[in-house]
């Protein structure tokens, strides 16, 4: 309990050589991984022909930004799986919330609808890529539709527990202050049900990036999932670890972002709750 007696610039400083401290060894671990790898590729102990090197990786790279990939500019490709990833992800979020929250605030269309979303829900979603690309073509819209139908499911259920998870209580005294059934939706259900909001988007925005990468397997124009696919074919598996390393970057970046949106709307959570260090 020292910590209690610390001044907030002592606080501060534990802190920041705290996070020095884990980047560090963040960077140490991918260094050790890389090197690993890198050493045994170079002594033939891992074929490169089948598990390339890191040094294979990013002369990859290199010559993907320089002239490009055989299906276009790599920035033309990343910039169509990143168009379809969030566009899916978008919509799934918001009518992942809005049917969750409506059914959770009415029990008897929560009754009617369960069976159908139990049935949704148990199909492997994935092949639904296949039926997309037949209903919609080769096009972006069928990697929405698939990037939406993985991201719809994991934040409806959350936001629908998160509402059901209300408090009961605060709900009633509002009730009989005089306050709608919007009222205690708007100002006191959605707030309390951010939470688990927040935290299926953290993973959602992933299952975004599989639905577009998936769809652009089964069938694209343009887009990483057909690079992959490209790389694969020609036996090329710096291509693939070099496309992946575009989706990581992507998915690394839309988590950052998250993030700090959840922290704008839950700045009225106590620190504890948000597993944040004193």
């Amino acid at each position: 309990m020292a910590e209690d007696f610390l001044s907030d610039a002592e606080i501060k400083r534990k802190q920041t050589k705290h996070r020095i401290n884990v980047h560090s060894l963040q960077l140490a671990v991918a260094v050790a991984l890389l090197g690993s790898w890198q050493i045994l590729a170079d002594k033939k102990i891992l074929d490169p022909f089948f598990y390339g090197r890191p040094s294979g990786v990013m002369h990859q790279l290199g010559v993907w930004i320089q002239h490009g990939t055989s299906i276009g500019s790599i920035w033309v490709n990343a910039w169509v799986t990143l168009y379809e990833a969030t566009y899916g992800f978008l919509a799934g979020v918001i009518l992942g919330i809005i049917f969750g929250v409506f059914l959770a605030r009415n029990p008897t269309a929560a009754e009617i609808f369960a069976p159908y979303i139990k049935v949704s829900n148990s199909i492997p979603r994935v092949v639904l890529g296949s039926i997309f690309v037949l209903w919609l073509g080769l096009g972006s819209i069928s990697k929405v539709a698939l990037a939406f139908v993985l991201v719809f499911f994991p934040v409806f259920f959350n936001a629908f527990q998160g509402t059901r998870e209300a408090d009961n209580k605060l709900i009633a005294n509002a009730r009989l202050l005089g306050a709608s059934k919007r009222q205690v939706t708007t100002k006191i259900v959605f707030p309390s049900a951010l939470s688990w909001i927040t935290a299926s988007m953290h993973v959602s925005f992933g299952f975004a990036l599989i639905g577009a990468i998936v769809g652009e397997f089964l069938g694209a124009q343009r887009g990483l999932g057909l690079l992959i696919a490209t790389a694969q074919g020609n036996f090329n598996p710096n291509g693939v670890y070099a496309a992946m390393l575009l989706i990581a970057i992507m998915a690394l970046t839309a988590e950052w972002l998250i993030t700090k949106l959840e922290d704008r709307l839950l700045k009225w959570r106590p620190t504890q709750v948000s597993g944040t260090e004193h």
